[in-house]
């Protein structure tokens, strides 16, 4: 049986093999540059897909939750990095990991390392969040005053290890084309480095992470890097291929839809697949306009290239309505399927709940997960 036969509601597609091979690729130039990869799982959430990594030969990995933490460490997982501020009210469950793997946690101020050193009593590795020009959390790299006093708070926690300095350049997805992603990369680069050399004196062992997906995907120089944490190059998206970090043909994840409403007077092809499919993330276009993932024709293979000018343009509860051309309508039957590459495969991936891969073989995501 075909895994299109499976297929009743939208449903999120895999191809293992471009995913294997987006895989491979971030790890060869991860061993070129001489920089240790830990993969952010974020994106993926599944044991099952975890297991190409470890057949990659990775070992360590990122996770944005102390539940993604628990989840893979179930799975065999034994060096994780949570990078994520710290949660307080999680202590309970951070002992228990910390107990059973070598948990790496994030730090955003000197407070949190006081309260580590007096309520976490089992050994941590502690990463301190840099902010290199993001501006959503972390200090500072220029803030040397409020770093200074957080590494003052460390070298008072015997019990737990200081890592280094941790840093997400997230503003590369604001980024349209190669120079722009170049020019974030270099100055998070040269950051990094300067609070190398700041404090590498009394801490000999200091390490630098970076990690964003279009950094890491384009680029080739990490001179001075330890570690490099990205996610999203595992499956891509359409934001990705925007920004200039994949080509279409490297995303690795499609949401099939039923067809269940044709009007052809306007063009307009009414699909089961919404917002709570595919989130509400959008692309703008040059119109004015948004659209919500590009239509592709499903096959026995997988899916072809985009159908021109056909989108997605609007998103509700459960409905996409998607707009083509009067020549591309005849294509489009009730009770058929299409698919539709996401602008944004972590957030899709993670209310789609699990995956079919072209095999026919279901994989798990975090957030179908029963606990």
């Amino acid at each position: 049986m075909s895994f299109l036969d499976q297929i009743t509601e939208p449903t999120l597609l895999l191809n293992e093999q471009i995913a294997r091979t987006n895989l491979h690729r971030m790890a060869e130039k991860a061993k070129r540059q001489n920089v240790k990869l830990r993969p952010h799982f974020k994106t993926h959430q599944s044991w099952q897909v975890g297991e190409w990594f470890k057949e990659a030969g990775i070992s360590a990995i990122t996770v944005s939750s102390v539940k993604m933490a628990q989840y893979f460490a179930r799975h065999g997982w034994q060096d994780i990095t949570i990078a994520f501020p710290l949660n307080r009210r999680q202590l309970p469950q951070i002992a228990e990991l910390a107990q059973q793997i070598t948990l790496n946690l994030t730090v955003t101020s000197a407070d949190d390392v006081a309260f580590l050193r007096e309520h976490l009593s089992t050994p941590v590795n502690i990463w301190i969040k840099a902010d290199t020009g993001y501006g959503r959390t972390g200090i500072k790299t220029e803030d040397t005053a409020v770093l200074d006093a957080v590494l003052q708070e460390l070298a008072q926690t015997k019990q737990h290890t200081f890592l280094g300095f941790l840093a997400h350049a997230g503003h590369s997805y604001k980024a349209r084309n190669h120079k722009s992603i170049a020019a974030i990369h270099q100055d998070t680069l040269t950051k990094m480095r300067g609070l190398k050399e700041r404090y590498v004196g009394t801490w000999p062992q200091l390490q630098l992470s970076i990690g964003d997906t279009p950094s890491c995907s384009i680029m080739e120089d990490f001179s001075g890097m330890d570690e490099i944490r990205p996610g999203n190059f595992v499956f891509y998206d359409l934001m990705q291929n925007l920004i200039s970090s994949c080509r279409l043909e490297d995303i690795a994840v499609a949401m099939a839809c039923p067809v269940v409403a044709l009007h052809p007077d306007r063009n307009e092809v009414i699909l089961y697949g919404g917002s709570v499919h595919f989130s509400k993330d959008a692309l703008p276009q040059a119109d004015g306009g948004v659209i919500f993932g590009l239509v592709v024709p499903l096959t026995e293979n997988g899916w072809e290239a985009p159908l021109p000018a056909t989108t997605l343009i609007s998103l509700s509860q459960e409905h996409g309505i998607v707009r083509t051309t009067p020549e591309l309508f005849s294509q489009f039957k009730i009770g058929g399927l299409v698919g539709v590459l996401p602008v944004h495969s972590c957030l899709t991936a993670d209310v789609a709940k699990s995956y079919l891969t072209l095999n026919g073989e279901r994989l798990e995501h975090l957030s179908g997960v029963v606990v």
